[in-house]
């Protein structure tokens, strides 16, 4: 038995295939955690704790038919991880062009609005209700440094994370009362996830300014890190878990900021 605690318990991960998301997904299922992870495709990794359900945290329908899947095969849901979200760089407006594919317009609005603002309410209000009537559970919101500081490029998914950050000051008030506590995460910059993809390169260098070896020498630089290094997968992960656990009971409505101490001062 570890430290933590975990073994038994019954958790959600949104989003959980790739990136953050599978990092939390492995971690907690070698803790004895059994993990749904709730994701529009099946990723690479199996273990005898994990089960997939194919979701999408944008459709009520699909959301409820996840949770109710889980409550089906287990009868429980002691925590929630919502992690699914989607990052297009665009700007307010591009003054080098007319018509810019670089320009924020209503689809890439709606997309990341959807999956990472209106996805987190939907998982949370469905799984909400079970925590609720247990009397007790955890909702981690996946949030970003850029949702506390801003994005230069990356204004519509920074406002969405800083609209994740209000959904879990003001759950926490709410569900606080009935045993459930809400916490955020905000991770500055982690090591790569293979979720940089070259038409999101392109699109930030762009918003920047920049070229894509500019961009990509960034990633590298540590400067404004005190701990100087960029973070790792694994060191969200292990944050996650000890949020889910006991040892973190007094712990809720607030939004931790994992970045190494990095600030804009």
């Amino acid at each position: 038995m570890s430290w933590l605690n975990l073994e038994g318990k019954v958790v959600i991960v949104t989003g959980g295939s790739s990136g953050i998301g599978d990092s939390i997904t492995k971690n907690l299922c070698n803790l004895g955690v059994k993990v749904i992870n709730a994701d529009i495709r099946e990723g690479e990794y199996t273990h005898k704790n994990l089960n997939f359900h194919k979701t999408d945290v944008s459709s009520r329908d699909s959301v409820q038919r996840a949770v109710d899947y889980t409550i089906e095969i287990f009868g429980k849901i002691d925590g929630l991880i919502n992690n699914a979200g989607i990052n297009i760089p665009a700007l307010l407006v591009d003054g080098k062009k007319s018509h810019s594919e670089f320009e924020i317009h209503d689809e890439i609005f709606e997309k990341m609005v959807n999956i990472n603002q209106k996805g987190v309410y939907l998982m949370s209000q469905a799984v909400g209700r079970w925590l609720v009537k247990q009397g007790y559970g955890v909702i981690v919101n996946m949030s970003s440094e850029s949702g506390l500081e801003g994005s230069e490029g990356q204004s519509c998914y920074a406002a969405t994370k800083a609209a994740v950050n209000s959904f879990t000051r003001s759950w926490a008030k709410e569900l606080g009362k009935k045993g459930v506590r809400v916490i955020g995460i905000a991770p500055g910059i982690l090591e790569e996830t293979g979720l940089r993809t070259i038409d999101y390169e392109t699109a930030l260098a762009y918003t920047r300014n920049i070229t894509i070896d500019e961009l990509r020498a960034g990633y590298n630089k540590t400067s404004t890190i005190p701990l100087g290094r960029s973070g790792k997968l694994s060191e969200v992960a292990d944050l996650v878990a000890y949020l889910l656990s006991e040892k973190s009971s007094y712990i809720t409505g607030v939004t931790i900021n994992i970045a190494g101490g990095k600030t804009r001062g």
